[in-house]
């Protein structure tokens, strides 16, 4: 099979290193027949290098994960930490980019990857970034009692049987796995995050998070930030740029100045701590032209200088 999402022949070839497997063995049976990719793995037979390494290796992943994790671990995110003590549920979407450390030897699980492509040709119809679990601004680690873990462990224990199997029709069966335990994590999330209306300000409000998202995350020195203020976010919405502000700022509190620049350094942020380009290859890529206009704006933000947030 032709791979060709870099940061998914990247997972592959992390695959291969970790169970000492060629990547042609890894790959499921008859995937080459299926629009987008689906693959299932044991955590016990990547925790190895994991345990080495003392985290699991942290990329931009072009693919979304949904992970059964059973023992003490820690979630990194760009602005918050969860603690897991027994059983974690992870769901992890191309958009935000995390650390996985291990707290103790004892690991055990299972998780799966996919990309949007493999669902969207469910007979539902549906798009990942739609779903609630998968929203932006969300941290969807869920701990769960030993009773959940073994309940949403039968699920990837038949996943695991039906990619084995020869059964003409197993990727539409496991889509609806994949739904299983998409909808399984959406009812462990509070009511109030999976309430949906339909009115027009919610209708605003979410293309302009979906415009805002689209733009990140910065993969390149040679990728720029194209859309960075509220004018231009509202002549692509085609709505008057004082009903945007007023609209977000009646239903989130914050003025859309105050979004795009919370978004511009969360990714800041990332770039200094994550990567190893220089200030100005970060200052070009979320569009600005001085590097002096960067270290400002970024300065009266944190109130700390890049480097010395770097450091």
């Amino acid at each position: 099979m032709n791979i060709e999402n870099k940061t998914l022949e990247d997972f592959y070839k992390e695959a291969a290193i970790f169970t000492g497997r060629e990547i042609d063995t890894l790959l499921p049976p008859g995937i080459t027949k299926e629009i987008g990719h689906f693959n299932i793995f044991d955590i016990a037979d990547t925790i190895r290098e994991v345990k080495r390494k003392n985290q699991m290796p942290y990329n931009r992943r072009a693919y979304y994960k949904i992970s059964l994790i059973r023992g003490r671990n820690r979630a990194e995110y760009a602005d918050k930490v969860i603690d897991v003590q027994k059983n974690a549920l992870l769901f992890a979407t191309p958009k935000v980019p995390y650390h996985w450390v291990p707290q103790d030897d004892n690991q055990s699980g299972s998780f799966i990857v996919f990309t949007d492509d493999f669902m969207i040709k469910n007979k539902s119809g549906v798009m990942l970034d739609e779903l609630p679990i998968f929203r932006s601004g969300g941290y969807p680690v869920f701990e769960i009692s030993d009773e959940e873990a073994d309940e949403i462990e039968l699920t990837f224990k038949k996943m695991k049987k039906e990619i084995a199997s020869d059964y003409e029709f197993k990727y539409d069966l496991l889509r609806n796995y994949v739904l299983e335990l998409i909808h399984y994590g959406q009812k462990l999330q509070p009511a109030t995050t999976i309430q949906s209306t339909h009115n027009a300000s919610q209708r605003i409000i979410a293309l302009f998070i979906e415009l805002l998202e689209r733009q990140f995350p910065i993969e390149s020195t040679s990728q720029k930030l194209i859309l960075r203020s509220a004018k231009e976010y509202a002549d692509r919405l085609a709505v008057h740029v004082n009903h945007l502000n007023k609209v977000l700022k009646e239903n989130t509190g914050k003025t859309t100045t105050e979004i795009i620049t919370g978004r511009m350094i969360q990714e800041a942020k990332i770039l200094l701590k994550q990567t190893d380009w220089n200030v100005s290859e970060i200052a070009y890529s979320l569009g600005f032209d001085e590097v002096a206009h960067f270290s400002n704006f970024f300065k009266k933000q944190t109130e700390m200088a890049p480097l010395a947030y770097r450091i």
